[in-house]
């Protein structure tokens, strides 16, 4: 323990694996790199999505849209 409490860590190690999963989601461009698209059954998008409670089609759509 680095002093920090075990539900602190617990939250760490959560954000710290949804990141992780985060960076293996696969997204494909589409329209000559004009626009690109995350797939719904993509493993990684969901995992990402219940480690922090946020909604799974809100985030696949904000991923790939910057407005």
């Amino acid at each position: 323990s680095v002093g920090v409490k075990e539900s602190h860590q617990m939250t760490i190690f959560r954000i710290i694996a949804a990141i992780l999963h985060l960076g293996n989601l696969e997204i494909q461009g589409e329209r000559d790199g004009e626009a690109c698209s995350v797939s719904s059954e993509d493993e990684h998008l969901s995992n990402f999505c219940s480690l922090l409670g946020v909604e799974h089609s809100q985030m696949q759509h904000w991923l790939c849209h910057r407005k």
